[in-house]
Formats: C-alpha cells, structure tokens, sequence
C-alpha cells in the first residue's frame, strides 16, 4: 500500500525563496471527505491528478495518486467540489538533503505559508532549516481539506 509520510511546518520569514528550484501555482479541491478517506482533484500546471487519501495516523496515511485528463480535472472542480478550491503556488526548495514543498496560499487562505518535507520512515532524521517554524503536522486546521472548508483568512 502506497504510504504519504510527511511533516508541515509554518513558514517563518522569505529566507527560503532563494533556494527555490521550481514553482507551480495548484488548483486543488475536494471531491469527498470523510472519517476514513479523502478524494481530491488537483491541477498542477498542465497536469492533474486524482488522489485519495486515507485518515491521518501521526505524519503517516495512505495515498493513491491517479493522472487524469487536465479537462476532466477542470470539470470535477467546477461540478463536484464540495467547497470552493485551493488556490496556491508551490515552490520547491531542497535543503539538507530533503526536498521542501512550500506552499503559498491565495484567496481566502492568503497570508498562511506552509512547508511540508516527505520521508521515507517516520523516524528519518531530516535537518530543519531556519525558515521553518512551529510544526503543524498533527493540527487539522492546517489539512487543505479543511483550509477549504474553514479558509485561513476567517480564523
């Protein structure tokens, strides 16, 4: 079973964008949520996917990501979505050793800039840079899928 281990942090400060390697604004929205999976559709440049994901168990839970026609994709968000999407932009930073995924909110989650770095055991040692602050690894508030449903702007 395909396993997602992943830690988030808040970002502190802009010390990071100058290790930027790439950056790619994200469209993402929820087909579904419930106790036991999420399913959501992502448009990431000109690609997207399918993903669903199971219930959080610490920083670990199962993941399933599927392509998916960009136009399909485009629909699922417009007539499926169960709230408003995800606007942001993606950078990604790659620090000792790891690959960071910073992501930068828009819309009614703007202001709110997040990191989150995947390991491969939940035990893996990774080195913190300064830019990362308070962890939010375990704080349902900082799920995109509830960023969507309760936006950061209205807390």
């Amino acid at each position: 079973m395909p396993t997602e281990i992943e830690r988030k942090f808040l970002v502190q400060g802009e010390g990071w964008r100058d290790a930027v390697e790439s950056e790619t604004r994200i469209m993402q929205g929820y087909l579904a949520n419930n106790q036991n999976a999420t399913v959501r559709v992502r448009v990431a440049g000109e690609q997207a996917w399918l993903t669903i994901k199971g219930m959080m168990q610490g920083p670990s839970r199962s993941e399933y990501e599927y392509p998916i026609p960009p136009e399909d994709a485009a629909a699922m968000l417009e007539e499926l979505a169960v709230s408003a999407p995800i606007d942001k932009v993606r950078y990604r930073v790659r620090h000792g050793g790891h690959v960071w995924d910073l992501d930068v909110f828009a819309g009614d989650n703007a202001g709110l800039v997040m990191a989150e770095v995947e390991l491969s055991h939940e035990d893996e040692a990774f080195d913190m840079p300064d830019w990362a602050g308070r962890e939010v690894t375990g704080d349902g508030r900082f799920y995109n899928v509830n960023l969507a449903r309760h936006p950061y702007r209205h807390w």
